[in-house]
């Protein structure tokens, strides 16, 4: 299967200037032969550390809440997200994007893909992006976040999807040039210097409550993402009950408890 598998993409821009329609931005893509869209098993893994804010978040939480304590190497799932501050194109415009902004206000949908220009990528980014009215509904923001420039942003936003662009888009996309923030959420592959599909779901609070990474030549499922949201903000509306697998609302929950639960079981 191809995947978003590039090693290299050249953007012949050095200004926003430059973005118009009378002065193009050519891109080349260069595909390595030997690449079969899955990431090299490496020998050592470098521990990652997070820095938690000074800020105190309070939270509803129950004994199947996970709050992992402090360590050397911090699950990301239970703790708070790292913060950043990037650039970004929305709405054919360069922007900032600081995700503690979102504190307090909204749910983000966070996700990394490998490469613009690509092939696995535009189909994930176009999939959120025809949905995003849905999410909106449920209070939440999706973030797409990728290596490459906002110039390279800007263009394939720039390109139509009949010819493997994505047209324009219904939130932003980031730019991690620096690979800073790929690395701070375990991403980074480092010897490729891209990310690996990484998604992870950020509550209100600032707090990861889901991951999920796949390997570069599999599509992530916006109907999971969504279901998965779903599930995170009634769990914690209702902070005494557990969703069972493939819950969905309208669907009957269990409570956490050896008989309580049996109530749930009698009744499937």
């Amino acid at each position: 299967m191809a995947s978003c598998s590039a090693t290299s993409a050249t953007l012949l821009s050095s200004t926003p200037k430059a973005l118009s329609s009378t002065n193009p931005i050519s891109q080349t893509l260069t595909i390595p032969k030997s690449f079969n869209g899955l990431r090299k098993p490496l020998k050592s893994q470098p521990s990652r550390s997070i820095s938690l804010t000074s800020r105190s978040h309070s939270r509803r939480t129950t004994s199947f809440v996970v709050k992992a304590s402090v360590s050397n190497e911090l699950p990301l799932v239970g703790n708070i997200a790292p913060d950043f501050e990037a650039e970004a194109v929305f709405d054919q415009e360069f922007i900032k994007v600081k995700l503690s902004e979102y504190i307090g206000k909204k749910y983000v949908i966070l996700f990394f893909y490998p490469l613009d220009f690509t092939f696995v990528c535009p189909t994930e980014i176009t999939a959120f992006s025809d949905r995003h009215a849905e999410f909106e509904q449920l209070n939440t923001e999706i973030l797409g976040v990728s290596v490459d420039s906002v110039f390279s942003h800007l263009a394939w936003v720039q390109t139509d999807r009949k010819s493997g662009g994505l047209g324009d888009l219904k939130y932003p996309l980031i730019s991690d040039v620096t690979k800073s923030i790929s690395k701070s959420y375990g991403v980074l592959i480092p010897d490729q210097g891209i990310a690996l599909r990484g998604l992870f779901i950020i509550d209100k609070e600032g707090v990861i409550q889901h991951s999920t990474i796949n390997n570069l030549a599999i599509g992530r499922s916006v109907d999971e993402t969504k279901r998965t949201l779903q599930a995170l903000q009634y769990v914690q509306d209702n902070p005494d009950e557990v969703c069972p697998a493939g819950w969905k609302p309208g669907e009957k929950s269990m409570k956490p408890d050896p008989k309580l639960s049996k109530e749930y079981f009698s009744a499937i």
